[in-house]
């Protein structure tokens, strides 16, 4: 799948270009679409819990509080990414099985469009997510540089899981209302509005499930690296962990897709 990848790269950058724009083709607004929901998004959870109900991010790891909203950015920009990736991922051929029937394709192609297509906006809001913890204080430094390591690991999770969701909707069209759902009981077992730290009287069998997430390694992770100022060489077990699902996830997600692949143009 990489090499193959590798040698399509003018291709894969082309459809993604082009997966972008035809999913706002007609609407008035275009592209800026890709951008107003999540920014709303975060308006909107900031209101709630910090306006609403006064709620205050204090950082336990290092015993600082930080701005709700700064804290609550960091959890939600990688969030957008991989609900965006997935949700879309999922669907990529059913979406596109005019070229799935196309024998000279290379179908294995079309879900790491998807990836890449919704790169395109997590860039931009990472990028302003930057400069509004710069202004509120938040100088990048070098641990910064992480954001692109969890990136590339968020990126790298989301591939295999892509392959193996997408690769059952083409038999089971429900798979995406199933995603769906996982995405949103997701949005709150993942600690974009609350930490680890701050919930009391848990029994370590829960946090150790809620830690087992690979979600939770990347909001902590991105948090580290514009918050806590902290490694990820520092926590080698969460690493271990996290690398260790992905590559499973990898391994059976092509292992599916390549079983079912054969089938997708009797189906479709």
């Amino acid at each position: 799948m990489i090499i193959t990848a590798i040698k399509n790269g003018k291709m894969l950058w082309f459809l993604s270009k082009d997966d972008l724009k035809k999913r706002f083709a007609g609407s008035n607004l275009g592209l800026i679409w890709a951008f107003i929901q999540p920014i709303i998004t975060v308006l909107l959870y900031w209101f709630v819990f910090e306006k609403g109900i006064h709620a205050s991010a204090t950082n336990l790891r290092t015993g600082v509080t930080v701005p709700f909203v700064l804290h609550l950015m960091a959890g939600l920009v990688p969030w957008f990414y991989f609900q965006e990736a997935m949700s879309q991922g999922t669907n990529v051929f059913l979406e596109y099985s005019y070229l799935v029937k196309k024998v000279v394709f290379k179908i294995e192609l079309l879900p790491i469009v998807k990836t890449i297509s919704a790169s395109f906006s997590h860039i931009f809001f990472v990028g302003f997510m930057i400069v509004l913890f710069w202004i509120m204080g938040y100088a990048p430094d070098g641990y910064t540089i992480q954001v692109l390591y969890y990136s590339i690991a968020m990126w790298c999770f989301s591939i295999g899981l892509i392959y193996l969701t997408s690769a059952i909707t083409v038999f089971f069209r429900d798979m995406s209302q199933v995603v769906g759902v996982l995405l949103q009981i997701g949005t709150w077992a993942t600690p974009i509005m609350w930490t680890i730290e701050g919930l009391e009287n848990i029994p370590n069998w829960l946090v150790i499930i809620l830690q087992a997430n690979p979600m939770y390694y990347i909001v902590y992770g991105y948090r580290d690296a514009l918050i806590n100022k902290i490694g990820f060489w520092e926590h080698p077990i969460l690493t271990a962990w996290f690398w260790g699902v992905t590559i499973v996830m990898y391994c059976v997600g092509t292992t599916v897709f390549k079983k079912l692949r054969v089938h997708f143009a009797d189906v479709l």
